[in-house]
């Protein structure tokens, strides 16, 4: 489903350059559950952002079920992303003028669906079915997120990328998000590749790759 094969990435930092990630190479298996660990400025985020496509590396190569991403232009890219990812961020990125339904129903819209009855159908299963009409500002940190989590499975993606999702969250509320993250991903058999400082959230994953100043420094099961 994903793989990177000497993956770099630089930028310019006053009249050096800077490194963030040197050699990174792995393979992700379909319907697997990676974390991806390491202290702040280990190039995790960096990390995430080559592997979905966002922006381009140094050096290396990523492909993202079967397509090579380096071959691809930012509107090709970006339809890629559109088909076959979904993403959950720390900050949860709801369009604050839209209701829940209406924020899960933004990919399906973008993909010329208009499945009112999925999106309620989802925020049903992530406990929010009382909450449809509500908008974001009406919504705790863990209910926005659960939308979130919702909105990123509303395309059926085949694979979903989260950074720090339970970061903003008390550990009642993260516990609850990782519990319905893993079981949205048995259900669903979608590729899930997240960052994370949590341990607890990482000790669910099936593997784990540990960075350490820009380098893959172990993979392990977890």
């Amino acid at each position: 489903m994903l793989r990177c094969e000497h993956l770099t990435q630089t930028y310019r930092s006053g009249s050096g350059t800077l490194t963030v990630l040197q050699d990174i190479s792995f393979t992700v298996s379909p319907g697997e559950f990676v974390a991806i660990v390491g202290p702040s400025g280990s190039g995790k985020t960096t990390l995430l952002g080559l592997l979905a496509g966002l922006d381009r590396p140094a050096a290396g190569t990523v492909w993202l079920d079967g397509d090579d991403l380096s071959a691809m232009d930012e509107d090709a890219r970006a339809a890629l992303r559109g088909a076959k990812v979904g993403f959950v961020f720390q900050s949860y990125q709801l369009i604050p003028t839209l209701t829940a339904l209406e924020n899960v129903q933004v990919p399906l819209e973008l993909r010329g669906e208009r499945d009112a009855g999925r999106a309620r159908e989802l925020l049903i299963r992530v406990g929010l079915g009382d909450r449809t009409g509500h908008y974001p500002a009406q919504l705790s940190g863990g209910e926005q997120q659960r939308v979130a989590l919702a909105r990123a499975f509303s395309t059926r993606p085949k694979l979903l990328f989260a950074d720090e999702p339970t970061g903003n969250l008390d550990q009642r509320t993260g516990a609850d998000i990782i519990e319905l993250m893993t079981a949205l991903n048995r259900e669903a058999g979608t590729t899930l590749v997240l960052v994370t400082h949590d341990p607890d959230l990482a000790a669910r994953a099936r593997r784990i790759l540990r960075l350490a100043d820009g380098r893959l420094v172990s993979d392990s099961p977890a």
